[in-house]
Parts: structure tokens; C-alpha cells; sequence
């Protein structure tokens, strides 16, 4: 049975290669939101956008973080990192930078969004506790290739280091 995960990934540069990654079907994701439905979550504000966010984690028992050139340290991003540790989900992040885009263009690898996270008790970063993985692989298909041969063990890696951790 697969896993239901929610998807974190910065939405404009990396959303073609999230959907790649999300269309992989070892995992089942969230519905992306529909742009008309975005639309009228960001302008309900702040409040609005958390409540979605809530809204579309409930049930799931991973978050997978696509980590493109930008996607650490963004206000959204972290608010779901931190929901998902903090509901009891797993977290795992994988770098989708070396996927390409529908111009055939990679990016550049960003930084850990982990880095920023640091645990309820102040004295770790989630970084070192959580993984996140970089794909191997010569080219773009490659690196698709080892995602969706490694997404599953991943996400229920994610799961149990979750479970474990007190």
C-alpha cells in the first residue's frame, strides 16, 4: 500500500520537476491546488494559507521536501517542515535541481532546508536527524530513475527515524 505524503517544494522555479517526482506513483501525494483555488488562499492571508496547509497534511504520515536552488529557508517551506515534525509526520528532503524543467533546463543545487530547522529542544538542527538525499545519477533521467527506485524505502526511512526520535 502506498504511503500518503505531502509534497513541500517552491512552487514557480521547481514545479515541473516536483511534478515529475509526484507523478513517480510509489507514493500517493496531495492534489496540487488548482490555480484559481491557490488564488484565494494566498489572498484570505496568512491565516488562510496555514489552514490549507493543515488542511492538506491531515492523513498524511510524510512530508517529502523537492529541494530545488531556493527552496531553504522560504516562510512557507519552514512552516511545513516544522508542521509535519511537530504533527509527528516523517520528513525527508530530496534534491530535485539536477531534474529538468519543461525548457531542459537543471538548476543549481540550494542549500538543506533542514539547516534552518531547529528541534523543539534548541539543541539540534533537524538536518541531523532527518535526511536529505542527492540523487546520483549522470543526467537528468538518471537521477529520476534512482528517485523513484529509493522514494519508497525513503519515505518509510523518514517514517521510523520519526517514531524513534523522543
Amino acid at each position: 500500500m502506498a504511503r500518503k505524503c505531502f509534497f513541500s517544494f517552491h512552487y514557480k522555479p521547481d514545479s515541473v520537476r516536483a511534478a515529475r517526482v509526484r507523478n513517480i506513483g510509489v507514493i500517493e501525494g496531495n492534489e496540487p491546488a488548482k490555480d484559481n483555488d491557490w488564488e484565494k488562499v494566498v489572498g484570505g492571508g496568512d491565516k488562510a494559507i496555514e489552514n490549507w496547509i493543515s488542511d492538506q497534511m491531515e492523513g498524511k504520515t510524510c512530508l517529502v521536501l523537492l529541494v530545488g536552488e531556493k527552496t531553504a529557508n522560504r516562510k512557507w517551506i519552514n512552516h511545513e517542515i516544522i508542521k509535519a515534525w511537530n504533527d509527528g509526520l516523517g520528513v525527508v528532503a530530496i534534491r530535485i535541481h539536477g531534474l529538468v524543467n519543461f525548457d531542459g533546463d537543471t538548476a543549481l543545487q540550494g542549500a538543506n532546508p533542514l539547516e534552518f530547522i531547529t528541534l523543539a529542544n534548541g539543541t539540534k538542527k533537524l538536518s541531523e536527524v532527518a535526511k536529505c538525499y542527492n540523487p546520483s545519477g549522470a543526467d537528468s533521467k538518471a537521477r529520476y530513475n534512482w528517485i523513484a527506485d529509493h522514494i519508497g524505502a525513503m519515505v518509510e526511512e523518514a517514517i521510523t527515524i520519526r517514531k524513534n526520535y523522543k
